[in-house]
């Protein structure tokens, strides 16, 4: 093991809730020591657990795992299954939405800062990981420095995913969880724009998956197809990225400028990413994104500021 070794280790707390107590699991990478580094905290999706999606690893693809460019990077990165995921708890008989997630962060982040980690998280989160985020933000802004949303949506309108998707709501609605197969996996990647993803990418990504799942709850899908919107940008006021792909349809542009419009912050950032559809860190460009979102987390404190308006 030599000075610049990326090290991982598992990490698990518990949830208090009215039907008792839930396990989650996190996961930590870093260089080193953590003391004194700045903290990520990565936030999945709807249809995969934490790992998979942060810290994947696929042959010939340098720099598969987010977390390990990071933590390479100087940065002490976290990520947690939400309740219903993963290594995470699935006992309650519950769909697991989004307003849960943002309950499983709160208590990981209780779970790190007890242990003497971070207690403020450069908060990443993609597509209903990024509700789940932004809602965490809402209800605890001191204890987010920095929020970026990827595959963000605000209230559905114009989202071609969505309307899609609305169709199965009343099958969602039937049932807590919903089987997922490796041919679901692939059409994650097919419905935008196939182009953006290559096929051992996507295999690694749904061998991950699958190694860990085979059915995902229907919360966020509910939540996505017929509760929008599930946040107020108002009252998000910490510093925001807003991160949209190219060929993205979870979320119309529309939408996203609107949002991004209201939120209060004057340290606010909108990024297109080229040649992106909806999994950014699995895409063909992944490393743009990986740049664009550093670029945010370490941006410099400004100089000056108008705090009078």
């Amino acid at each position: 093991m030599t000075a610049n070794t990326v090290t991982g280790r598992e990490h698990w707390t518990t949830k208090h809730t009215r039907d008792g107590e839930v396990k989650l699991f996190l996961w930590q990478k870093v260089v080193g020591s953590p003391h004194g580094k700045p903290g990520v905290l990565f936030v999945h999706g709807s249809s995969m657990a934490s790992t998979p999606t942060f810290d994947l690893t696929v042959p010939g693809r340098p720099h598969s795992s987010v977390m390990d460019w990071f933590a390479e990077r100087g940065f002490d990165c976290w990520c947690v299954d939400m309740e219903g995921y993963g290594r995470s708890g699935k006992q309650r008989d519950i769909t697991c939405d989004i307003a849960n997630g943002a309950d499983d962060l709160a208590a990981a982040t209780d779970y790190i800062a007890r242990a003497g980690g971070p207690t403020r998280f450069l908060t990443y989160g993609i597509s209903s990981g990024a509700l789940r985020a932004a809602l965490f933000a809402q209800r605890h802004p001191e204890r987010v420095a920095r929020l970026a949303l990827d595959a963000f949506v605000w209230t559905g309108a114009g989202a071609p995913t969505l309307e899609q998707r609305r169709k199965k709501l009343p099958e969602f609605m039937a049932t807590n969880r919903r089987p997922i197969d490796r041919a679901f996996v692939r059409s994650i990647f097919a419905r935008d724009h196939p182009d953006c993803a290559d096929a051992t990418t996507v295999e690694a990504f749904a061998d991950a998956i699958l190694a860990l799942d085979d059915s995902m709850p229907n919360g966020t899908y509910i939540d996505m197809c017929s509760r929008l919107p599930v946040v107020d940008p108002e009252k998000i006021t910490v510093p925001t990225l807003v991160m949209r792909g190219q060929f993205d349809g979870i979320a119309s542009m529309d939408d996203l400028i609107e949002f991004f419009v209201r939120l209060p912050s004057p340290d606010k950032q909108f990024s297109v990413m080229n040649g992106i559809s909806h999994a950014s860190f699995q895409q063909k460009n992944y490393l743009m994104v990986y740049q664009i979102l550093h670029a945010y987390f370490t941006q410099p404190a400004p100089v000056y500021t108008d705090s009078g308006h």
